[in-house]
């Protein structure tokens, strides 16, 4: 009785009813997911939202970075330069600069680069640090000459030629002198051009010298006293060679060329500033050969001579520009 009842009709009956709601459950297990909406299609409207939110926060702040850097560029170009644009472009181009200054100068001796370079840009702009960074990068250059073999002499520049605050003032004294004269505009506009004169003049001295000493202790075949032209050892006070003489005149009519070019000096000035070099570097000569290391001078070290050696290379200049101009 049993196996004749699933015979009967109303069992197939049954099962095609139920088969429907079978293949809906299963068909649902197999990807459950898809039963529930995704959250973009909860709502549209919030998602836009979101996103023209995002859009406008990135473009603001592409605005913001490009207004930053446009104030800084006009702030660099400023003209006449100030204090602000002096100090800005100082410490853009000394991060920039950092691995070569670490070569030529201690830690304390950037600094006092620092102080140097924002006074140069505040009183004469971008033409005189271009100026002044020419005169590193020569001088640094010639001090690295050769180094292992003025090590081994004696006579080479202590810690490496990496000069410190006191050679960088005593390098600068006269041009943050003209510096400061033509920022407080002393004596007019008759004397505006006539600081910055003294100022180029300032470093062809410093360098003439720098290089026409580095050179001759590395080159120089035979090296005289000013005083007396008796040959002496490479890197005596007061002593010079052909060589280091001749590498030193080149070196202070390049560096005049470089005041040429910028328009802090004409043709006449350049000249000027050369031949007013060479006569300061022949003065500091004869004050090392007779009174550097001498008993009651020990005081004259080569900082206090480079302050004299500017000074007088920038005093001449000014006196030569002067007689020309009133003949």
């Amino acid at each position: 009785m049993a196996f004749s009842s699933l015979s009967s009709p109303g069992l197939p009956l049954l099962l095609r009813l139920e088969k429907p709601k079978l293949s809906f459950f299963t068909s649902n297990l197999q990807n459950p997911f898809d039963y529930f909406p995704q959250s973009s299609t909860l709502n549209p409207r919030h998602h836009q939202k979101m996103s023209r939110t995002s859009s406008s926060i990135k473009a603001q702040a592409s605005v913001t970075d490009l207004g930053i850097v446009q104030r800084a560029i006009q702030l660099v170009q400023s003209s006449p330069p100030t204090w602000q644009s002096a100090l800005l472009s100082n410490i853009i181009i000394f991060t920039v600069g950092s691995p070569l200054l670490v070569s030529g100068l201690s830690l304390s001796g950037i600094g006092a680069a620092f102080l140097l370079g924002t006074l140069t840009w505040r009183a004469f702009g971008s033409s005189g640090f271009l100026l002044v960074a020419t005169y590193f990068v020569i001088g640094t250059a010639a001090t690295k000459v050769k180094m292992a073999q003025k090590e081994a002499q004696g006579v080479a520049e202590k810690r490496k030629g990496r000069r410190g605050p006191g050679s960088v003032i005593g390098s600068s004294a006269a041009g943050c002198v003209c510096a400061f004269l033509s920022i407080n505009g002393v004596g007019g506009e008759a004397f505006t051009r006539l600081w910055e004169l003294a100022f180029v003049a300032s470093f062809c001295t410093k360098l003439s010298d720098t290089v026409s000493s580095e050179i001759g202790k590395a080159y120089g075949k035979t090296t005289y006293l000013v005083t007396t032209f008796k040959v002496v050892p490479r890197g005596t006070e007061g002593a010079v060679s052909a060589e280091g003489t001749l590498a030193g005149l080149l070196a202070s009519v390049l560096l005049a060329s470089v005041g040429c070019l910028t328009g802090q000096i004409n043709i006449p000035g350049a000249a000027i500033c050369v031949i007013a070099a060479q006569i300061a570097n022949f003065g500091e000569s004869l004050i090392g050969a007779s009174f550097q290391e001498k008993e009651g001078f020990h005081w004259l070290n080569n900082d206090v001579v480079n302050v004299i050696n500017i000074s007088l290379g920038s005093i001449l200049a000014v006196l030569m520009q002067k007689i020309i101009l009133q003949s």
